[in-house]
């Protein structure tokens, strides 16, 4: 079964100085748009994170501070990314808990408005969890009959992903082709406002509170009871998706109050 696109969709994947979404940096992103027509287009770029990389990350990537200390700064390429993704739904691995938050920190952190939460996201990882449970190698492995070579590379890495998400739609006919479908099923959980699962909506749809001592109470129930939450969520190390989604319910708060 082919992807059934009514706009174009990103394959994305990202290295980093690190997994921590507030404190961490991008040095290498890959990306594979893919067309409606079938056509490709790749953006592959080193990123100068202006922090040293752990030595232990760099032997996991294999990108060490000398090959990017005269790359751009993520802000400089912070325009021609946010182009290159445009109106497009976005494809990772893992990217709905990594990918994706990093790259919009990123955005928020050079003052570029971007709109990623605003198109489908598809997490090839929750698929085949959900499906067989493995890792990106194994996936590759078991859905195309192949070694990953050279992984740890982003642009390596997103074509492996875009493979295996294309040989998940032809392996399991309950897996539609379709960008809504996907993005759906791939979705861990699937009633997050943000990205990290902080807030969640309940049957009403209405935003809980999913961690802490306030898990399970409805957000504005807070706000109305504590107001001084508000102001410590944001001054937390909390992800600035989490944070502008607090601040989304606050304002409404405040108009209603």
């Amino acid at each position: 079964m082919k992807l059934k696109l009514k706009k174009p969709i990103v394959v994305l994947d990202l290295e980093a100085t690190g997994d921590q979404i507030t404190k961490d940096r991008i040095v290498e992103i890959g990306m594979i748009k893919i067309s409606p027509d079938g056509s490709e287009s790749i953006y592959d770029k080193r990123v100068n994170p202006q922090i040293p990389i752990p030595i232990n990350i760099s032997e996991i990537h294999g990108i060490y501070d000398i090959d990017i200390k005269d790359c751009p700064t993520f802000k400089d390429l912070a325009n021609e990314i946010n182009l290159f993704i445009d109106n497009s739904d976005i494809c990772g691995f893992n990217s709905n808990k990594f990918d994706v938050p990093l790259l919009e920190e990123e955005f928020q952190r050079a003052g570029v408005s971007c709109e990623i939460n605003e198109n489908k996201l598809i997490d090839v990882q929750n698929i085949y969890h959900k499906m067989e449970k493995r890792t990106l190698g194994a996936a590759y492995q078991f859905y195309c009959s192949k070694e990953l070579i050279n992984a740890h590379s982003a642009i390596n890495d997103a074509r492996a992903t875009l493979e295996v998400l294309l040989a998940q739609t032809e392996k399991y006919d309950e897996l539609e082709g379709d960008v809504n479908f996907l993005s759906k099923f791939s979705k861990a959980n699937q009633n997050a406002i943000d990205y990290a699962s902080r807030i969640i909506q309940n049957e009403f749809k209405e935003p809980i509170i999913n961690f802490g001592k306030h898990k399970g109470k409805k957000v504005i129930d807070v706000f109305d009871k504590e107001p001084g939450y508000y102001s410590w969520i944001m001054r937390g190390d909390f992800p600035l998706n989490t944070k502008s989604c607090f601040t989304e319910i606050w304002k409404e708060f405040k108009k209603e109050s």
